[in-house]
């Protein structure tokens, strides 16, 4: 009878480091990431930057914090699974890299906290109540995509005077679509401008072609729309650019070193820096619904001068001096 009981004792004290580990575990809080590419390292560009902004914050990774990443590969099926199972994980926040992984996302719960990095027209789509009163499990950083166009277009036509028909680039995953040819309608018209052919591309395979219509369509200059996909492809756009003679304008810093002429838009990895900065509020106690969505206020001008060399021309010394970075 003593030795049962001392076999029970010691049976209890060996599960009890396991309970203290299992216990321990639970307080580390998990965060969910659900990317838009298909692996860690064709997301690194950003990825290592939100690992960076927690560590920065005080979070190390599987020491006081967990990060589950999901990498959906640009389908929508993908989103709708990966979403669900992040959800049925249980993590004390998610952040939603794209519109399409936040619709997931909030579609799935009603209840996990939800931090969308991208948001082109969160209020459009039903993310949230309101850009000051989001409402709901959900928040998050709105971009201002669309409305630079012209923007855009007017650099691209300061670097490049003789510009006079531009082709444009869609991903064809966007809500965006109507409203970004329109968009570059407007503004190549106000610019004297034409807007020639419009290709949608969502596969790597539809680059080459596409490029080869435009030059076919008497297209000299290149707009690169909104959009994941488009993103993912940069590392072949932009070469595809160049062996074109295509002076390309972008939306995106991190994709004008793969050939692209210049950009003009948000500062992406400081949408994620942000981003990180929601969940540590959630984390500290703070609801979505009473954390405003922000909107830009930082806009990057990215000008590279070996593409310039590369078409046979120089980059205005007035642009260049406008530039926050530049590529020689």
């Amino acid at each position: 009878m003593r030795r049962r009981n001392l076999l029970a004792l010691l049976g209890g004290a060996a599960a009890w480091p396991l309970a203290a580990r299992a216990q321990q575990s639970k307080k580390v809080p998990m965060v969910g990431v659900l990317w838009h590419a298909g692996s860690a390292e064709e997301e690194d560009v950003y990825l290592s930057v939100l690992r960076k902004a927690f560590n920065d914050l005080g979070y190390l990774e599987e020491k006081n914090i967990h990060l589950e990443h999901r990498f959906p590969a640009e389908n929508t099926d993908r989103f709708r699974i990966m979403a669900r199972e992040l959800v049925e994980l249980g993590p004390d926040a998610i952040i939603a890299v794209t519109n399409l992984g936040a619709l997931e996302l909030k579609r799935a719960t009603s209840s996990i906290p939800i931090v969308f990095a991208l948001g082109p027209d969160p209020v459009r789509d039903g993310l949230v109540e309101s850009l000051s009163h989001p409402g709901g499990n959900v928040t998050g950083l709105s971009l201002m995509s669309v409305e630079l166009t012209g923007k855009r277009l007017e650099l691209l036509k300061e670097a490049v005077p003789k510009l006079s028909r531009i082709g444009l680039l869609i991903d064809p995953t966007i809500r965006t679509k109507e409203s970004t040819i329109k968009a570059h309608q407007v503004a190549a018209q106000s610019l004297g401008l034409s807007l020639g052919l419009v290709e949608e591309i969502g596969a790597a395979d539809k680059v080459e072609p596409a490029f080869a219509k435009m030059v076919q369509d008497g297209v000299n200059g290149v707009a690169i729309g909104p959009g994941s996909q488009l993103f993912n492809l940069r590392k072949r756009i932009g070469p595809a650019a160049l062996s074109y003679k295509l002076p390309a304008v972008g939306i995106v810093a991190e994709a004008v070193p793969y050939g692209l002429l210049l950009s003009f838009g948000q500062d992406f990895p400081d949408f994620f820096r942000r981003s990180v900065a929601y969940i540590d509020k959630i984390l500290k106690g703070a609801k979505p619904a009473d954390l405003p969505v922000e909107q830009p206020t930082k806009f990057k001008l990215v000008l590279n001068l070996k593409t310039a060399k590369a078409l046979g021309f120089q980059m205005p010394p007035t642009l260049t001096a406008a530039a926050d970075e530049v590529i020689d």
